[in-house]
């Protein structure tokens, strides 16, 4: 059970693309993405981060390929990963080309920086030959120098030019898997420039404010950037780019688009913010409870409110809801119906049982 969307978000419909057994535009989910931050030549550590960032959530994992024992190393990290990896590349395109050819699913590419568009087909055409799909990486910070010089400073005009460009160059190899995205560190530019884009390309679009921040900035400024474009229907796959773990990262992807109504997974709770009238520690519950619910997959809605002013409403269209009460009682919803009391020294224990119990119907069921 879960309250119906005031409004649902009508997807601008794009080409659809693979990367590896992930499935991008179309009528496909929007995929969540991340990169790692290990040396990536450390091939335990970095597979070992890739299979943490995939258990959040990832759809699908970059990691930075800036030398060739990088290169060599994911022959080795592809083997270990549910997921697709993504050759995150710059400045050689020969890295691209081992990339391709040692198991990565996808290439990203920022034009800007790779050379010239000889050096660029023969990427292209490695990506051929391995089933490897390119992303175009157009970053404010590293345009073209005659874009740059035409338009005197990054602009939405400039990064859409870079793209287009690069897209022709890559449709004349007869290359058509591939995804673009338009980023940069302000919120608006990037804004602007992923708008103008979608006018006038139905490629996959790929969504990112880069170099967006520390966990708390980088969050908010991801979220009202991604937010904004996905409320218009414009985003195919995300990223929210975080000095932080990668695994805070693929988190706060799928919040955004759990709040958005474009993905249902794990236990999604609706909590209030504490008060003098809550009949129990509210915040403790809700950070304990995502801290033990964080395994389950299967999407269930929770509500945790601490006095009977919103409970009851709340617990109406949730899952599995618990009402503070009095004399050290809190009431429990299932489906929106009163089942029984429970002592708020159990609440955390009782939840957690009832949501496990759930999540295996359901997936039973299914």
């Amino acid at each position: 059970m879960s309250i119906r969307p005031f409004r649902d978000i009508a997807r601008k419909k794009t080409k659809e693309i693979t990367v590896g057994d992930v499935k991008i535009g179309g009528n496909n989910p929007i995929s969540v993405q991340s990169m790692t931050n290990t040396i990536t030549k450390d091939t335990k550590a970095t597979i070992n981060q890739i299979n943490k960032i995939a258990s959040e959530g990832a759809d699908l994992v970059r990691v930075s390929c800036p030398d060739k024992e990088s290169t060599s190393a994911l022959k080795e990290i592809v083997k270990h990963s549910s997921v697709p990896i993504i050759a995150d590349i710059h400045f050689h395109y020969l890295r691209a080309i081992e990339s391709a050819e040692n198991g990565a699913k996808c290439l990203r590419i920022n034009p800007g920086n790779i050379g010239d568009s000889k050096k660029i087909r023969e990427v292209i055409s490695a990506a051929k030959n391995n089933n490897c799909a390119i992303r175009i990486g157009v970053n404010a910070g590293s345009l073209e120098k005659d874009i740059l010089e035409k338009y005197k400073e990054p602009c939405p005009e400039a990064l859409v030019e870079s793209a287009l460009r690069n897209v022709k160059i890559i449709e004349d190899a007869d290359f058509y898997n591939f995804k673009i995205s338009v980023k940069s560190s302000d919120v608006f530019l990037s804004i602007g420039a992923y708008k103008q884009l979608a006018k006038v390309t139905d490629y996959p679009l790929h969504l990112g404010i880069t170099e967006a921040g520390s966990f708390l900035p980088g969050s908010i400024k991801s979220s009202i950037g991604l937010g904004t474009l996905l409320l218009e229907g414009i985003g195919d796959t995300i990223r929210v780019s975080l000095s932080d773990d990668p695994v805070e990262e693929v988190k706060i992807g799928n919040e955004i688009l759990k709040s958005l109504n474009l993905r249902s997974r794990g236990v999604k709770i609706i909590s209030c913010p504490s008060c003098a009238r809550q009949g129990f520690q509210v915040i403790n519950t809700v950070k304990i409870l995502e801290e033990r619910l964080s395994h389950i997959k299967t999407p269930i809605t929770l509500s945790i409110i601490g006095c009977v002013v919103n409970g009851p409403g709340e617990a109406a269209y949730t899952d599995i809801g618990i009402t503070g009460g009095g004399k050290g009682n809190s009431m429990l919803y299932l489906k929106g119906m009163q089942t029984e009391k429970v002592i708020n020294n159990d609440i955390i224990s009782r939840v957690v049982e009832l949501v496990e119990k759930k999540a295996e119907e359901i997936e039973k069921n299914n």
